[in-house]
């Protein structure tokens, strides 16, 4: 089977929302409202009381609104498309204020200053790397600032003597001077983390709050739903984008839509997210309950191994990954395997090339599988592998 096919996987990492490995689990009933709408047409673009032409884009604008007390809502491709969208149509051939400290590189080589040069939007940084003040935004507005930006970090944290405006100042700012404030949210946290140890990041509810006009977010982070990317916020500015050609080059299919719409209805009963929603499972599993599920893999494969490997259940530490709260870790349990006969790289590479693939990490002469990020259904599964990859390896054919 080629290398390069697109397959199920088992994610041993550790890391939640590993964007190798696809980022969020759709939750279940995403998965059925998929099917629901590609097995027969569907009312993607009808009105189904006067039978006319609709539009896509009121789908999940009043679920969207409904969660985050916005006025009107927008979906895209991704958050990036969603950045370059608010830009081309809110700032092109205008000036975009944003904090130096926020100039963020994201995965695949995607820079902030770049996306604003293709929007063609000019960048105006302020303050230094580590400190912004107020005034450096107020002495940087002009008569051609068509926006004052603010960017979550999303894969780093400074540490340290570092200074940044609140939103709510920024709010403040754009309201005296008639300027917009956009907030590239990045993550989409819908509810408050700081119940698992997370910390207290401001939710896209509460910067819908404080009063900013545009908020974006990743519809495929801790939203926990398929990628997209998901604008919330004032009608006025909203319209002003779905209007914009950049638009239909941008815009997402049945499929999005469906699992998009299913995934937001959880969120109107928080109470039931860890039961029904695979994201805010994994990261609220209580260490007891990784601790019991860890032995429960480790007691089978010793079987399988028998003397060939020493199989270990071992304290760790796991990570939400995806560019979402960068540095915040979870306690977590590692299958930890040691062998003197094969080397740690052999078994992950004898472990990926199962169906479905199977990955770990690699700690110093050791593989791990990290048992808060292997879905419950996927132990037996793992058991099953493992008598192929002892037979592969047995057998030197890696």
């Amino acid at each position: 089977m080629p290398s390069t096919l697109l397959k199920s996987a088992v994610n041993g990492t550790g890391v939640i929302l590993h964007t190798g490995l696809g980022r969020a689990v759709l939750p279940q009933v995403a998965r059925d409202a998929v099917m629901a709408m590609t097995d027969r047409y569907c009312t993607l673009e009808l009105d189904i009381t006067s039978g006319k032409r609709g539009s896509r884009h009121d789908l999940v604008t009043e679920l969207l609104c409904e969660l985050t007390g916005a006025q009107s809502a927008l979906v895209v491709n991704n958050n990036a498309a969603a950045v370059m969208l608010i830009l081309h149509a809110l700032a092109r051939d205008k000036e975009v204020i944003i904090s130096r400290g926020q100039l963020v590189e994201i995965g695949g080589s995607f820079r902030m200053p770049d996306v604003m040069a293709q929007s063609g939007a000019k960048l105006v940084s302020v303050g230094t790397t580590n400190r912004t003040e107020l005034v450096d935004y107020e002495a940087a507005i002009t008569d051609r600032t068509a926006i004052i930006m603010e960017v979550h970090r999303s894969n780093f944290e400074i540490v340290g003597e570092e200074a940044s405006v609140i939103l709510e100042d920024l709010v403040d700012l754009g309201t005296k001077t008639g300027i917009p404030v956009v907030y590239d949210h990045g993550s989409g946290a819908m509810t408050d983390l700081s119940q698992y140890g997370l910390g207290t990041d401001r939710t896209v509810p509460e910067s819908v709050s404080a009063g900013v006009q545009v908020t974006c977010f990743s519809g495929d982070k801790l939203l926990g739903g398929p990628q997209a990317g998901i604008l919330v916020g004032q009608k006025e500015w909203l319209d002003r984008m779905k209007s914009d050609p950049m638009m239909r080059a941008l815009r997402v299919d049945k499929m999005i839509f469906a699992a998009l719409h299913a995934t937001l209805e959880l969120f109107l009963d928080p109470e039931k997210l860890p039961a029904l929603h695979p994201v805010t499972r994994m990261i609220s599993e209580s260490t007891s309950s990784l601790e019991h599920r860890a032995h429960i893999l480790a007691d089978r494969l010793r079987l399988q191994f028998a003397h060939r490997c020493g199989i270990h259940v071992n304290e760790a530490t796991s990570e939400i990954g995806g560019g979402a709260l960068p540095v915040r870790q979870l306690p977590t349990f590692v299958v930890a395997f040691t062998s003197e006969v094969w080397s740690n790289h052999a078994l992950a590479k004898a472990f990926r090339l199962q169906q479905p693939a199977i990955f770990g990490r690699l700690v110093k002469d050791q593989f791990w599988l990290d048992i808060r990020t292997i879905m419950p259904g996927d132990i037996p599964v793992i058991e099953h592998a493992a008598q192929a990859v002892v037979t592969q390896l047995d057998s030197g054919t890696e």
